[in-house]
């Protein structure tokens, strides 16, 4: 019979599902509030070292803070004008776009009424049910809550980093004091591996994306594709969204050189330099530029970027992975949750696993006396 002390396994199980079942409700419901403070948390261990530079040449604990905060907004700010003035560019091909456009919506059009006898008055009436719809979904009340929110958390991002870094001491009292004495030494191990993780994934990220971009630009640019820098520096940010943003970035590089590159030669190029940088990508730079301290298997990856994007959308993608990662961290630390922490990893192998499984056998053969 199990002992108090030692629930049985249903038991267990499930008190970790009905755990796992509320985090996600209050995340689904609380993400207004708790997706600002999360990419704030991520913003402001990145500016930590910034800010404890500053602080030891003898800048007092707001002015680093405040100058931190300003270095990171005009770094955004300026990433954000050169994309602008891109952008602008590619604005004067609009009237090209649209003749290339509307030439493949001929086509489409024509192929379609011979392939599948739809004639084209049946197809101007679903083209006209499919707008009507979306026309209906855009005015609906959630339409402005969806275009106000980035906004908004855009504008709050700097107040939370700016106080989350300076009562950063007091947070991290609170949490250590939460627990008992005789686990003090566990719990600071545990801010500290998380702190490190999170900074391991930030700092690794923005050299990956900038590495991405390069490669993206290049490869763009020996096919001669046009605003070959602007597509390369977005494909480089959508990457940022694990899996699905790859796909995304290479729809959209396809769709802005089908403006003043038709050809379906150098549409597959575009696709090839994709695919080429991706495989580099998964294969190299987030091994080696990451690193070993974000050590999540790819089936837990994808169906956390899934569940993130469900509860929270491309914020909830983005914010997937330094959470699995935080959560690994905490389950490899705490008792009774270590398997959830080789669930979560990759560091398991065939051989460990033959190796475990042998040594059942072996147990299971020793004679009881």
């Amino acid at each position: 019979m199990p002992s108090a002390t030692n629930p049985p396994f249903y038991h267990r199980l499930s008190l970790s599902l009905l755990a796992i079942c509320l985090i996600l409700a209050i995340f689904y419901l609380g993400q207004d509030i708790i997706v600002p403070f999360a990419m704030a948390g991520l913003l402001a261990v990145l500016l930590r070292p910034v800010e404890a530079w500053m602080i030891r040449r003898g800048i007092p604990k707001v002015i680093a803070i405040s100058l931190a905060l300003f270095l990171a907004v005009a770094v955004l700010v300026g990433l954000t004008m050169v994309i602008s003035m891109q952008i602008s560019h590619f604005a004067d091909d609009w009237p090209k776009l649209q003749k290339n456009l509307s030439d493949f919506y001929k086509d489409a059009r024509r192929w379609v009424r011979q392939e599948y006898n739809v004639s084209y008055s049946q197809q101007d009436q679903y083209f006209k049910k499919a707008q009507a719809q979306t026309m209906d979904t855009l005015q609906g009340s959630d339409t402005l809550g969806v275009i106000t929110g980035p906004l908004g958390t855009l504008l709050l991002l700097p107040i939370y980093v700016f106080l989350l870094l300076y009562y950063r001491a007091m947070l991290i009292q609170f949490v250590i004091r939460s627990f008992t004495s005789e686990h003090t030494e566990r719990v600071r191990e545990v801010l500290g591996e998380i702190r490190s993780v999170i900074q391991s994934y930030v700092v690794g990220l923005v050299t990956e994306t900038v590495c991405v971009a390069i490669l993206n630009s290049v490869g763009l640019l020996i096919l001669g594709v046009r605003y070959a820098v602007l597509m390369g520096v977005i494909a480089a940010i959508l990457n940022l969204i694990p899996y699905i943003g790859g796909l995304v970035a290479t729809g959209l590089a396809v769709a802005v050189t089908f403006v003043n590159h038709p050809e379906p030669a150098t549409l597959l190029g575009v696709v090839a330099v994709f695919l080429v940088v991706q495989f580099i990508d998964n294969n190299f730079l987030v091994p080696v530029i990451i690193g070993s301290k974000v050590r999540i298997n790819a089936l837990v990856s994808i169906v956390g970027v899934l569940i993130g994007g469900a509860l929270s959308g491309v914020s909830g993608m983005f914010l997937s992975i330094p959470i699995i990662a935080i959560l690994k961290v905490i389950f490899d630390r705490v008792e009774g949750l270590e398997p959830w922490g080789i669930l979560l990893g990759d560091q398991t192998s065939e051989e460990d696993i033959n190796k475990m499984l042998r040594l059942r056998r072996r147990k299971k053969k020793v004679p009881v006396d």
